[in-house]
């Protein structure tokens, strides 16, 4: 279980943040794409905008496999703990 825990945990743990330039480029390339876009504000589409709760379903998410981590973590140690005590010997 601990090598388990382990295991999930590096392997869904983040890779690697974006750089401040990553940021930065991505940041004016939506500025770029908003001015050069023709339609105007009563043109928009009046879809609903989901960003807001997959954005939020996936911090839930992502909460939820930190705790799963933690809780296979915490079960290993217990039974990587158990394997040290003495058992009782009948004879």
């Amino acid at each position: 279980m601990l090598i388990i825990g382990l295991a999930v945990h590096f392997w869904t743990a983040p890779k690697e943040e974006l750089s401040e330039n990553e940021k930065a480029t991505a940041r004016i390339a939506r500025m770029e794409a908003s001015v050069n876009t023709k339609s105007s504000s009563s043109k928009q589409s009046t879809a609903k905008d989901d960003s807001k709760f997959l954005n939020n379903l996936k911090t839930k998410q992502a909460k939820q496999l930190e705790y799963l981590t933690i809780v296979a973590i915490v079960f290993g140690v217990g039974f990587f703990g158990y394997s040290f005590i003495a058992k009782k010997e009948d004879a």
